[in-house]
């Protein structure tokens, strides 16, 4: 199902009783940050603050707060759901008879059919401010934590095209409010519109920028997603969707942006100007430093009649980037089994901030697999990023901590069954001694075969299992025990 705008999906939740109005004044600096952390760890509804002190309009927070309302967002009844739908579309096979041929064709017309459109009006537009009437402090900027430098405006959809090749680049990165007509883009070095600046900055040319906020659902994940670089973001919106995009023209820079946004700013970096940035209390709950990052300049600020701003905190977690972090896992399981054939399921933990700690079950059918599918993460997307991997047998939930736990400290002898390396770290990995690179460490938790090196009497023990006949007799009196 695909929802009309912001709005549409936010009456759904209301009409759920899944989201609250706050009719009170709430500051955005701390306060805000206060209430939707105890709604979070309560798992509670998405919030509609009504009043945020000092904006022009009303603040949606929370509105992806649940494995629920993300599956919801996104039009299905449970994440995996799209998993599978993406992974019967990627699963290369030859055609076989007429049947195979029109199943083979449905597939390419299910892609062909929803690339995003183009409009020549849009609710988007029907507010413009250009030049000195533009206000940034209009926007219900949230100063989440103490010692941020300053309010943040988050889950703004970044709009950049490559200078050279025109190819579009849809992302999300905080942006930090400077003042009434400047945001700070903190974009990291693997990027794609940070690799549009670069070729912008060589060139001596400015880049142009647009950033959506308040979009529908689709569109705003689609810009969290780590998409292929060859895949558009706005074809995947509309994959997600079943139905295309509608986009408009910017009114000042050449770039498109959603038609149903709540607000767009539109305006332009400066080759080799840099600004201040940060500090940042982030996901992975500390504070980032203060580092120099572009400054976008806005000529241009458009909204609709009366928008609904939409923004995000993020902290120690759990926090609400946690769903949208798991809706990535679930959805993106088919990728990386047809780059790792051999994996079952994997789980990241929103405790390991999802770029951390990777735990994957795998089908082990030779001595040292598990190393090798170590090995393959690391050289995998994001994925490489991940600091800690545990691999288990395909029997193990990796969903379940207390049995990866339970086969992590009594599977493992740690003097052989440990791969220590150095690779890629996130920007934001504050514990790696240099940025961006830092040691890493692969766990086999896996059975050992004796081709490993595991040669004591009887090979490795049986697990112990209860009979099952008893186990449906126990079921079957359950009642009769009193219990």
């Amino acid at each position: 199902m695909a929802w009309a705008d912001l709005r549409a999906f936010l009456a759904h939740l209301e009409r759920r009783k899944d989201l609250r109005r706050v009719t009170v004044p709430v500051d955005p600096r701390l306060e805000v940050t206060e209430i939707v952390t105890r709604v979070v760890r309560e798992r509670g509804p998405a919030l509609l603050f009504e009043s945020p002190a000092g904006a022009d309009m009303p603040l949606a927070i929370n509105v992806f707060g649940t494995e629920e309302r993300m599956a919801a967002a996104l039009g299905v009844e449970a994440l995996d759901d799209i998993g599978e739908r993406l992974g019967a579309l990627l699963r290369p096979q030859l055609p076989i008879g007429l049947s195979g041929l029109r199943e083979a064709f449905g597939k390419a017309a299910s892609l062909a059919s929803v690339p995003p459109r183009r409009v020549r009006t849009a609710p988007c537009q029907d507010v413009v401010l250009k030049g000195p009437d533009v206000d940034l402090f209009r926007l219900p900027g949230v100063h989440a934590w103490p010692n941020d430098g300053g309010a943040f405006l988050n889950l703004g959809l970044t709009h950049t095209k490559h200078p050279e090749t025109g190819a579009r680049n849809l992302g999300m990165y905080r942006l930090q409010r400077h003042d009434a007509r400047t945001v700070g883009m903190h974009w990291q070095i693997h990027k794609d519109s940070n690799a549009h600046h670069a070729v912008a900055e060589r060139r001596g040319e400015r880049l142009p920028v647009a950033i959506a906020f308040g979009c529908d659902p689709a569109v705003t994940y689609a810009a969290s997603a780590p998409l292929p670089a060859d895949l558009d973001e706005y074809l995947f919106a509309g994959y997600l969707r079943g139905e295309r995009v509608e986009m408009v023209d910017c009114l000042s820079v050449p770039l498109r942006v959603p038609a149903n946004a709540q607000v767009v700013i539109e305006g332009w970096l400066e080759p080799g100007e840099r600004l201040p940035e940060g500090p940042f209390g982030d996901h992975t709950g500390f504070y980032t430093p203060v580092e120099p990052f572009p400054a976008l300049h806005v000529d241009v600020m458009t909204m609709q009649r009366d928008p609904v701003f939409q923004t995000i905190v993020v902290g120690r977690p759990p926090q609400e980037d946690g769903p949208m972090g798991k809706a990535t896992e679930r959805i993106f399981l088919p990728l990386v089994r047809m780059m790792i054939p051999e994996i079952v399921d994997y789980d990241l933990p929103e405790a390991g901030v999802f770029h951390n700690c990777c735990i994957v079950s795998i089908e082990k059918r030779y001595p040292k697999h598990a190393q090798k599918v170590m090995n393959a993460v690391w050289g995998a997307g994001l994925l490489s990023l991940s600091k800690l991997i545990v691999v288990v047998d395909a029997d193990c939930d990796v969903h379940d901590y207390h049995e990866v736990a339970w086969r992590a400290f009594g599977n493992v002898d740690y003097a052989h069954d440990l791969i220590t390396t150095i690779g890629p770290v996130d920007h934001l990995d504050h514990a790696a001694y240099e940025q961006f690179w830092g040691g890493k460490v692969g766990v086999d938790a896996t059975r050992k075969l004796p081709s490993e090196g595991y040669r004591r009497d009887g090979g490795w023990p049986e697990e112990i299992v209860m009979d099952e006949a008893v186990r449906e007799r126990v079921t079957r009196r359950w009642k009769e025990y009193g219990l």
